[in-house]
């Protein structure tokens, strides 16, 4: 519309068609920077976030370093045992609070079991509350069990900006020569 606007301005200044398409040729040309730019940054931002080599994980893995994103946000996190973890793969607690956390390192999205294996695993561990993190994406089912639960999902773009903060305050430690390694 804008671009329209641009060539019709032009065309009602200059009266010249060939002005008009100049700046409509322009106005095309500035728009593919513009995309190719954003498609740039998109590509740059995911790379730093690490989520390709989250992506290749297996299960175990990712629960690990779930357990290192958490402790980068000033929670106290216990990776449960592979087997028989009643429905949690950690446990994490802050300011008093415990929430069971399930982990899903998937290529398509998560279903529903996942949000119920996490209610159960509040219960179990007597948790306050109960989260789901995939680097994928859930099924509307899953929403809806979650909302009507009160249980958290964090999926794929939610992850990705919970990696590069915690990519960013490890970076500013190492510059400051504060890094804080915790158990």
């Amino acid at each position: 519309m804008a671009m329209l606007g641009g060539i019709v301005g032009t065309y009602s200044l200059t009266k010249s068609w060939q002005a008009s398409l100049v700046v409509g040729f322009l106005g095309v040309v500035g728009i593919i920077v513009l995309m190719v730019i954003i498609q740039q940054k998109r590509a740059e931002r995911l790379k730093r976030s690490g989520i390709a080599e989250i992506d290749k994980m297996d299960g175990v893995q990712f629960e690990h370093y779930l357990g290192h994103l958490f402790r980068s946000q000033g929670y106290r996190a216990e990776v449960t045992k592979a087997a028989g973890d009643y429905g949690a793969d950690l446990v994490i607690s802050k300011d008093g609070k415990r929430i069971v956390v399930q982990a899903k390192s998937y290529k398509k999205n998560v279903g529903l079991k996942a949000v119920q294996e996490v209610q159960g695993a509040k219960a179990h561990y007597r948790a306050n509350g109960a989260w789901v993190v995939t680097n994928s994406n859930y099924t509307e089912q899953a929403y809806q069990l979650a909302k009507s639960n009160g249980a958290r999902l964090i999926a794929r773009d939610e992850l990705i900006e919970m990696l590069l903060a915690m990519k960013e305050k490890l970076s500013a430690s190492k510059k400051t020569g504060n890094v804080k390694t915790s158990a």
